[in-house]
């Protein structure tokens, strides 16, 4: 490798580790807000407007968005589109004008609360469980990408799998002790840089292939924007992923946090839905700029091993030293900002929904770093799963949320909304949903079922049936398991 380059990696290497290090001093100065654990868990229910919204827009735009959504339209086109952006944005759409006042009005910590408070311990343990394993494949992916990053700063000098434990340990330093403030708070000037950088550096590479109208006019003529399938089960494939995306991430406990985090139920209302739309708008910007590499470079698109370092390679190779500083930086930002909700969310699930449940005298500062605890255990075992993971970041990402789509989705749904929901059909909706998804796994996995729907519909499915069987045999619930806006504060 020639002398320059070393030199232009090991400097730019060194300016990111330079944000890095500021990232960790926002995060830990975040902590000297938190008290106790509710602060920890929700600011304390302090949040503006703003912060809100930067939060909520952070909540899927991460790795994914900018790095596996790029490489999956340069091959599949838009129909790859379906899951994300537009069944994530449409998930957060969904929650803030649906979901986000009646949960708000509980006053809850997590969502496990709900089913504990509108079913029993049973449901609460069970569905909790099933969420937190959800977000070994979404944070594995944002660990992957930083991994990715690491390997392409520093010329290779640092491997994929140095990177990804360096890019865990910075998110985890910030994260630990500051919580959900210091979420907050990083994502907030992290959405600057992002929504700055990814700007500028789109503006750059438009230039270089000569303007938006020369781009658009080769995606179409590509037939990128045709959505168009191969065979029905294709078609139905990706319908599926859309569906899990836009409902089976619904019943998740980073969207909840963002939402029960907000200063006043507006806020939670407005900023998640206004999170959402921008999500699904903003989220073009780097398929954009991904696929003005087709006009500025077709090689890349032709030579990269991975669809998803098309973009870095891209900046490396043909944008400027100060370009690529900034998009690395707008990039670190994406990744580090949605990572560090993620890794929050399905630890505090654990300390509150499932430890607690066992030993219900802990202190709330026995609990507040019990929680601590648990999010360090938490990023080990993600770290470790993404080291040893073959996937790609989409398919992490898309594989996150069956077990939620197949037992969470109805009990909640019907929990809020439903009063004749019982304890029963809970029960009956978490266990059919499961096994029928499970066991759908396995019959087409070994070609005895037909692969025309996901496993995971079939578990949904099951899921709807059992509620309703529940309710049809079960008692009806007495006025005090139903949700109510003064229902005893969970913790």
């Amino acid at each position: 490798m020639p002398y320059r380059i070393i030199v232009m990696h090991v400097t730019l290497l060194q300016l990111v580790i330079a944000y890095l290090v500021v990232s960790i001093g926002i995060g830990l100065f975040a902590s000297s807000k938190v008290h106790n654990a509710r602060d920890y868990i929700t600011a304390g229910r302090h949040l503006p407007m703003p912060v809100v919204l930067a939060m909520v827009f952070a909540t899927w735009f991460g790795a994914e968005t900018v790095l596996g959504n790029s490489g999956t339209f340069l091959k599949n086109g838009a129909g790859g589109l379906l899951s994300d952006p537009f069944g994530a944005g449409i998930c957060l759409m969904l929650f803030g004008l649906i979901l986000a006042r009646p949960l708000y009005r509980m006053n809850l910590l997590t969502l496990g609360d709900f089913f504990r408070r509108r079913y029993n311990r049973g449901i609460e343990l069970a569905l909790s469980i099933c969420i937190v394993i959800s977000y070994l494949g979404w944070v594995s992916a944002q660990i992957t990408a930083l991994g990715l990053v690491f390997d392409l700063l520093s010329g290779g000098v640092i491997n994929q799998g140095t990177g990804m434990v360096i890019g865990a340990a910075v998110v985890l330093l910030y994260t630990l002790f500051g919580g959900m403030w210091s979420v907050a708070v990083t994502t907030f000037v992290q959405m600057i840089v992002i929504i700055l950088g990814l700007l500028y550096i789109t503006w750059v590479a438009s230039g270089m292939a000569g303007g938006v109208a020369p781009v658009l006019s080769h995606a179409i003529d590509a037939g990128r924007f045709d959505i168009s399938f191969d065979s029905p089960r294709d078609a139905f494939a990706w319908i599926a992923a859309f569906f899990t995306m836009a409902l089976g991430s619904i019943p998740q406990q980073d969207v909840f946090q963002r939402v029960n985090s907000s200063g006043s139920e507006r806020t939670a209302v407005w900023g998640t839905t206004l999170g959402g739309l921008f999500y699904i708008l903003f989220a073009f910007v780097p398929i954009y700029l991904a696929y003005t590499t087709q006009l500025i470079d077709p090689q890349i698109v032709s030579s990269v091993d991975d669809t998803q370092k098309i973009m870095p390679v891209l900046v490396m190779t043909h944008m400027s030293f100060s370009a690529q500083v900034i998009f690395f930086g707008a990039l670190l930002s994406v990744i580090m900002s949605t990572a560090s909700g993620t890794l929050l969310a399905p630890s505090v699930t654990f300390s509150e929904n499932v430890l607690r449940g066992f030993y219900p005298k802990m202190t709330d500062r026995q609990f507040l770093w019990s929680s601590r605890v648990t999010v360090v255990a938490f990023t080990l075992i993600v770290t470790l799963y993404a080291l040893s993971s073959t996937s790609s970041i989409h398919e992490m990402v898309v594989n996150a949320y069956r077990i939620t789509l197949a037992a969470a989705l109805v009990p909640l749904f019907a929990g809020i909304f439903w009063k004749r929901a019982n304890n029963l059909g809970a029960a009956l909706s978490v266990g059919l949903g499961l096994a029928f998804w499970l066991l759908a796994e396995v019959l087409i996995y070994k070609e005895m079922l037909p692969d025309l729907l996901e496993p995971q519909i079939y578990g949904l499915f099951a899921s709807i049936a059992g509620m309703a069987a529940g309710v049809i045999f079960g008692a009806r619930p007495s006025q005090k398991t139903e949700p109510s806006a003064d229902a005893p504060q969970a913790g």
